[in-house]
C-alpha cells in the first residue's frame, strides 16, 4: 500500500467519525447479571421488546431511553387506572402507546402469562411492587421456560437500597450505561448532600406520622421503615410507625397516634384518590386544590388533636413516589419539612426543574409536595 493510499484511506475514516456517520448495528451479544432478587439472569442485547410487569415502571424506562414506547411488547394497565393524568401525558408524546398489548391491570393475579407470551418478549421486567413478584413462581417458570430471561428491579420494597442497583441493571439491559450513569450521579448527588448535612449537624428527630392514602379510611394506613416510610429515616425523622407496622403498610389506631402525638403529620395522596375525599395531588393538580384536600384530611377527629396540625406542620406528598426512582424529590421535601433551618437552601421545585430538562421526556408539572401555609 503505498504512502498516499494510506493517506486517504485514513482521511476517509477521520471524515467519516467528524460527520458522525453512523455506526454499523452492533452484533447481538449476551451479558450475564445479578438482579436485585439475587438472581444470576443472562440476556442477549440488544433488547427489543421488553415487557413490564407494573405500568409505573414506564418512567424509569422513560429515564434512560429516549423512545420507551419503541421497546414496549407488552405491559399491564395500572398506569392508565392510577394516574391517567400521566399515561395521557405519554400518550400524547408517543402515539405508539396506545398499541401496545395490555398483559394484566398490575397485580400478579391479573397478569396473563399467555398474553405476555404471545407478544414474544426478548426481556420481562418485573419489579415485585404490585405485579408479578418474587413470589409468583408459575409465572416465572413458564417465562424461562420460553426462553424469556427475567430480571428484578425494585423501588418499592427497599427503594433506598434498591433504586441506584435497579438503574444501573436498566441501563446494562437496554444498553443505555451512559444514560444510567448520568442519573446515577444526579441522584446520588442530592441525596448524599442531605445524608451529610444530617451526619454533620446530628439534630434532633421530630416525630412523624405518614398517613398512607390520607383520607381514603379511618386513620391510619401507615408505613413501616420500608416503601415510602423508608424516606423519614433519610431525611432525618422518626416514623411513629417503626415497631408497629411490620409489613410494608399497615392501620395504626387512632389512641396510638394521638398517644404518640406526632411532631409532624405527612399525608400522602394522588390521582387515585379522586372522587374518595382522600388527598388529592400529582400531575396536573393545582396546588390550592391540593390545600383543600390537605386541610379537610387534618380536621377530621382525631388528628385534628395533634401537636403536628395545631403548630402549622401539616404536609402532603405524592403517593407515586413510592414507585419509581426519583424518590430523591421526596427525601428533599421531607427534610425541608423535619429540619427547616438546617435545609433552607434545600429547593425540590429547582431539583424537579432540572430533572425535567436532563432527563425526562415527557415532564413532570403539579403538586407533588405540599404544606398548609
Amino acid at each position: 500500500m503505498t504512502s498516499a493510499f494510506r493517506f486517504l484511506i485514513g482521511a476517509a475514516l477521520l471524515a467519516a467519525a467528524w460527520l458522525g456517520t453512523p455506526a454499523a448495528p452492533k452484533a447481538q451479544e449476551s451479558i450475564t447479571l445479578t438482579d436485585v432478587a439475587g438472581r444470576t439472569v443472562t440476556v442477549k442485547r440488544p433488547v427489543k421488546h421488553v415487557i413490564l410487569g407494573e405500568g409505573r415502571q414506564l418512567l424509569a424506562l422513560a429515564l434512560l431511553h429516549p423512545d420507551p414506547v419503541s421497546i414496549l411488547a407488552g405491559w399491564p394497565a395500572d398506569l392508565q387506572r392510577q394516574d391517567k393524568v400521566t399515561y395521557d401525558l405519554y400518550r400524547q408524546r408517543f402515539p405508539g402507546l396506545d398499541r401496545v398489548p395490555i398483559i394484566g391491570r398490575g397485580s400478579a393475579d391479573t397478569f396473563s402469562i399467555e398474553q405476555a407470551l404471545a407478544v414474544q418478549p426478548d426481556l420481562a421486567i418485573l419489579s415485585g411492587g404490585y405485579g408479578p413478584s418474587s413470589h409468583s413462581p408459575e409465572i416465572l417458570r413458564r417465562l424461562e421456560a420460553a426462553g424469556i430471561p427475567v430480571v428484578f428491579i425494585d423501588f418499592v420494597a427497599k427503594p433506598l437500597e434498591h433504586t441506584l442497583p435497579s438503574m444501573e441493571l436498566l441501563g446494562k439491559v437496554l444498553g443505555q450505561e451512559d444514560r444510567a450513569a448520568a442519573f446515577i450521579d444526579f441522584y446520588r448527588s442530592h441525596m448524599d448532600r442531605i445524608a451529610r448535612r444530617l451526619r454533620e449537624a446530628d439534630p434532633p428527630k421530630p416525630t412523624v406520622l405518614m398517613h398512607a392514602h390520607a383520607g381514603l379510611q379511618d386513620c391510619c394506613n401507615s408505613p413501616g421503615r420500608a416503601t415510602i416510610g423508608a424516606f423519614i429515616d433519610a431525611a432525618g425523622g422518626e416514623n411513629i410507625a417503626v415497631g408497629v407496622v411490620k409489613q410494608l403498610f399497615g392501620k395504626l389506631n387512632l389512641e396510638y397516634v394521638i398517644a404518640k402525638n406526632p411532631q409532624v403529620y405527612v399525608g400522602t395522596g394522588g390521582i387515585h384518590l379522586q372522587g374518595t375525599g382522600g388527598l388529592v395531588m400529582g400531575p396536573g393538580i393545582p396546588e390550592e386544590v391540593s390545600r383543600k384536600f390537605l386541610s379537610e384530611v387534618v380536621q377530621r377527629p382525631g388528628i385534628a388533636q395533634l401537636d403536628a396540625v395545631k403548630n402549622g406542620r401539616v404536609y402532603g406528598l405524592w403517593h407515586l413516589f413510592s414507585n419509581i426512582p426519583i424518590n430523591f424529590l421526596a427525601v428533599e421535601a421531607l427534610a425541608k419539612w423535619f429540619h427547616p433551618k438546617l435545609f433552607a437552601d434545600i429547593d425540590p421545585d429547582a431539583s424537579l426543574r432540572e430533572l425535567n430538562e436532563k432527563f425526562l421526556p415527557v415532564p413532570m408539572h403539579g403538586t407533588y409536595w405540599i404544606g398548609l401555609k
